[in-house]
C-alpha cells in the first residue's frame, strides 16, 4: 500500500491522514473494531513509525478517532441528530393563520425530536443577569454593556453534551416577569412573551462555524479539531426586535434542517436516510 502523491508542500503524514480518511469513508474500518495498529499501518505503507503517529493524531484532532488506552484506536462516531431549526410559514385557514414550525417552542421541537430519536433529553437550567455584548446589544437595540436577562439551556442527548442555547432579553421587557425566575416555563417563553402582547412572528438567523473557547470545549468534550455551529436568531414582532437566541452545537454531532417555501405536498420535513458521516463528506 502507497501513499497517495501530494503537492510538494504537503507532508508524508498529512498524506497518509488522507488515505486514512479515503479509507474510513469506504467503510474499510467500523466502529467495531480498532484500526490497525501503529505496526501495522507502519508496514502497509512503508513509512516510519513516527509518521503513522502523527497521522493519526490529525485526524484524533479532527475528532474522527478515539484513542483508548490498552484497547487501541477507534472510529469516533456520534449519532447525529436532525433539529428543525425553521420550518414553513403558518398556513391560512378560514379562521385564522395555523402555525406550523415557524417559530414553534423550541424546547418543545428539541423535545419531539429526541422522542422521535429514541434518545434521552435532559436540560440543565440557568437565568443570569450580564452586561450586553456589542453583537447583542446591537440587535436588541441596545447601548454595549446594558443590562440584560440571560436563559441558558444545557442540552444532553442520552448525557452527551448537544447543544447551549442563551435566550437574551431586555431587562426592561423581562423585570417582573416569570422570564426573571431560575426556573424553565410552563409553555416556554413564548408563552410569557404572548401575554406581555410581544408574540413573534418572524426571525432572522445567522450561521457561522468557529472553533470552541476553553469552557466551550470543556463541555462539550470534542475533539480537538471539532468546530462549533452556531446559531444566531433574532426574533421580531410588529413593534421590533424581542429577543436574540444564541444556540451553539457540536458540529459532529447535530444537524440544521430548513424548511423553504411552500411545503404542504409534504406531512414533514424531508431528512436524510442515515446520518453523513464526515468522512463520507469529504470524499464526495
Amino acid at each position: 500500500m502507497t501513499i497517495p502523491r501530494g503537492t510538494a508542500q504537503s507532508p508524508k503524514y498529512q498524506r497518509l491522514a488522507a488515505d486514512l480518511r479515503r479509507r474510513i469513508a469506504e467503510g474499510e474500518f467500523t466502529t467495531a473494531a480498532a484500526l490497525p495498529v501503529e505496526s501495522e499501518l507502519e508496514r502497509q505503507y512503508g513509512v516510519a513509525r513516527n509518521t503513522v503517529r502523527l497521522a493519526v493524531d490529525v485526524l484524533v484532532n479532527e475528532g474522527r478517532l478515539v484513542r483508548l488506552q490498552g484497547k487501541g484506536t477507534y472510529l469516533r462516531e456520534h449519532p447525529v441528530l436532525d433539529h428543525r431549526a425553521y420550518g414553513p410559514a403558518p398556513r391560512l385557514e378560514p379562521q385564522g393563520p395555523v402555525p406550523l414550525d415557524c417559530l414553534a417552542t423550541p424546547s418543545a421541537v428539541y423535545r419531539g425530536e429526541a422522542d422521535d430519536s429514541g434518545r434521552e433529553l435532559t436540560v440543565d437550567f440557568e437565568m443570569m443577569i450580564v452586561r450586553a455584548r456589542v453583537d447583542i446589544a446591537e440587535r436588541l437595540g441596545l447601548r454595549p454593556g446594558e443590562a440584560i436577562v440571560v436563559r441558558r439551556q444545557l442540552r444532553l442527548l442520552d448525557r452527551e453534551p448537544y447543544s447551549i442555547e442563551e435566550s437574551h432579553y431586555r431587562a426592561g421587557l423581562a423585570a417582573g416577569t416569570p422570564l426573571m425566575e431560575p426556573d424553565q416555563i410552563d409553555g416556554g417563553d413564548e408563552a410569557v412573551l404572548a401575554a406581555l402582547g410581544r408574540t413573534e412572528v418572524g426571525a432572522v438567523d445567522h450561521l457561522v462555524a468557529r472553533m470552541p473557547g476553553p469552557e466551550e470545549a470543556q463541555w462539550f468534550q470534542g475533539g480537538p479539531g471539532v468546530p462549533l455551529v452556531v446559531q444566531t436568531r433574532v426574533t421580531y414582532d410588529r413593534r421590533g426586535p424581542v429577543r436574540v437566541i444564541e444556540t451553539r452545537y457540536s458540529a459532529d454531532r447535530s444537524r440544521l434542517v430548513y424548511g423553504v417555501g411552500d411545503l404542504a405536498a409534504r406531512t414533514t420535513l424531508p431528512a436524510p436516510a442515515a446520518p453523513v458521516d464526515p468522512a463520507r463528506a469529504d470524499a464526495q
